[in-house]
């Protein structure tokens, strides 16, 4: 489709996908064309890069970064016991 393209995977929650799934619906019935998930994601994301000093967009990643650090922090302070509870770490496949 695209001369450049790579390919990436994004965990997002369901509450947001169900809202660009919406947002998909909507674009699908007034522009009478397919309008799928993937369009309305990459879409937003163009959209959102030609307002790189927006306060809102900025105050947004700010927020996740905060959420992302905080989570992390709380996995590292989880006493060794808690961990060991879910057994031993699986080791990756070769």
């Amino acid at each position: 489709m695209f001369q450049s393209e790579t390919r990436v995977l994004v965990i997002l929650p369901r509450d947001l996908v169900d809202r660009a799934r919406a947002l998909a619906g909507r674009a699908t019935t007034s522009t009478r064309l397919p309008v799928s998930l993937q369009i309305v994601i990459r879409a937003l994301l163009e959209e959102g890069l030609r307002r790189p000093t927006d306060s809102r967009l900025l105050a947004n990643m700010s927020r996740q970064a905060e959420t992302v650090r905080r989570i992390r922090q709380e996995a590292r302070r989880r006493p060794a016991a808690a961990r060991s509870i879910r057994g031993p770490a699986a080791r990756p496949r070769r």
